[in-house]
C-alpha cells in the first residue's frame, strides 16, 4: 500500500511504530522495520552514547529506514542530531515542536523531520518551519495526551496543513488504518500495540497487566507529573492521587535523583532542561520536578517489571487488544484487515475478515 508517507520514509506499509521511553529499543524497532514498518527508536532515556550504540544496534539488525525520537526541550537536542546526522538515520520524530533552526540542520543533512503534535496549531507551526510530515495524536492516545479525539482532531490537520499527516491515539487493527485514510491521513502510528508484541522487551507480568484491562481500567491523570497522563489505573496510581503535595514533592525529588545517575545528566543540566520545560510548556516548578520523576516511574515498570512502584503509560486501545503477535505477524494482520475493509466497502458482498 503506497502513501505519501511510505514514499517520504522509503518504508512499505504507512505504519508507525512510536517513540515510547524504555520500550521503543533496538529489538522492537528493528523487528518493526524488517516487518515493512517505520521503527521509532526512543533516545530521551538513554545517554549520548548509549544512543549512538543503540542506532548501531538497529542497523545490525536491519537494513531497512528507522526513526530516532528526540525531546526537543533537552539541553543536548543539538548533540543527538548531530548522532542522528552522523550515524545515517532516514527519520528524526519528536515528541515536542522542534525548533525551526534544528528542522533546518536536520533536513539540510537528508533526515525527514515527523514532529508529534496534538494541536491544530502546533502542525500548522511546524509545517510552516519545514517539517516534512506531522505525526497528530488524539486523546485516546497513551502517554501525555490531549481532550480532542483523534476523529475530531485529524481531519482539522488534514485540512489545515499540506504536508503528510500520520494519525495516532486509538489505532491497533487494518479497519484503523482505512479510517485514518479517510480522513486523509497518511499513515497510522501506534504504541501501545507495538508495545504488546512478542518482540517487545517489556517484561511478561506487564504485558499481562495490560491485556487483562478493560477500557475502563485506562485512566487519564494529573497525579504523575501534573499534566494529563493517560495509563492504566493500578493501585500506585489511585496512591499518587491520594497524596499530599508535599509527600508527593519528596517522592519525586528522590526519582529524579535517580534519573540523574541514570541518565549521566548533572544537576546544572536537569535544571536547563527543567527551564526549556517550564518555559515551553507553561509549567510550574512543582509540574516541572514531577515530570523528572517521571522517567523512573516507568523504568520501574517497562524494564524491572515492578507494577506496584512504576506506572503504565497506555492508550484505550489496551482494553481491545487480547494477544502479543510479533511485528511481523502483527503488520501483515493490519495490512490483510486493511485490504479485506477496502474490498468488502468497494463491494458489501465481501464477508467481514475473521
Amino acid at each position: 500500500m503506497e502513501t505519501a508517507l511510505t514514499a517520504l520514509v522509503g518504508v512499505r506499509h504507512p505504519v508507525v511504530q512510536t517513540g515510547m521511553g524504555w520500550v521503543a529499543g533496538p529489538r522492537l524497532v528493528s523487528a518493526t522495520a524488517n516487518a515493512g514498518a517505520l521503527g521509532i527508536l526512543a533516545s530521551a532515556t538513554m545517554t549520548l552514547d548509549h544512543l549512538r550504540e543503540a542506532v548501531r544496534e538497529v542497523k545490525s539488525r536491519t537494513d531497512a529506514p528507522f526513526g530516532v525520537n528526540l525531546r526537543a526541550d533537552a539541553g543536548d537536542a543539538g548533540d543527538r542530531v548531530r548522532i542522528i546526522v552522523e550515524e545515517g538515520v532516514r527519520v528524526a520524530s519528536f515528541a515536542l515542536a522542534p525548533s525551526r533552526e534544528l528542522i533546518a540542520e536536520l533536513k539540510e543533512a537528508g533526515v525527514v523531520v515527523v514532529p508529534s503534535v496534538g494541536a491544530r496549531r502546533h502542525a500548522e507551526k511546524v509545517a510552516g518551519w519545514g517539517a516534512d510530515a506531522v505525526i497528530v495524536q488524539g486523546g485516546e492516545g497513551g502517554g501525555h495526551t490531549g481532550e480532542v479525539a483523534t476523529s475530531v482532531l485529524l481531519p482539522q490537520v488534514v485540512d489545515a496543513v499540506d504536508i503528510p499527516v500520520v494519525a495516532a491515539g486509538g489505532f491497533h487493527d487494518g479497519r484503523g488504518l482505512v479510517a485514518a485514510l479517510a480522513y486523509g491521513a497518511a499513515g497510522i502510528a501506534m504504541g501501545t500495540r507495538f508495545l504488546l508484541t512478542s518482540d517487545s522487551t517489556v517484561p511478561d507480568a506487564v504485558k499481562a497487566r495490560y491485556l487483562a484491562a478493560t477500557v475502563k481500567d485506562v485512566t487519564v491523570t494529573t497525579a504523575v507529573d501534573g499534566m494529563p497522563h493517560r495509563m492504566l489505573r493500578t493501585e500506585l496510581v489511585e496512591t499518587l492521587e491520594r497524596a499530599g503535595r508535599t509527600r508527593t514533592l519528596a517522592r519525586a525529588v528522590r526519582r529524579a535523583a535517580g534519573f540523574r545517575r541514570l541518565s549521566g545528566l548533572t544537576w546544572s543540566r536537569m535544571v536547563r532542561d527543567g527551564l526549556a520545560m517550564k518555559h515551553g510548556r507553561d509549567l510550574t516548578w512543582s509540574q516541572v520536578l514531577l515530570a523528572a520523576n517521571t522517567p523512573m516511574l516507568l523504568r520501574s515498570s517497562m524494564v524491572d517489571g515492578r507494577t506496584d512502584l512504576g506506572v503504565m503509560a497506555s492508550g484505550q486501545v489496551a482494553g481491545v487488544i487480547d494477544d502479543l503477535p510479533s511485528c511481523e505477524e502483527l503488520i501483515a494482520r493490519v495490512m490483510r484487515e486493511a485490504r479485506e475493509t477496502l474490498d468488502r466497502l468497494a463491494d458489501p458482498r465481501v464477508p467481514l475478515p475473521d
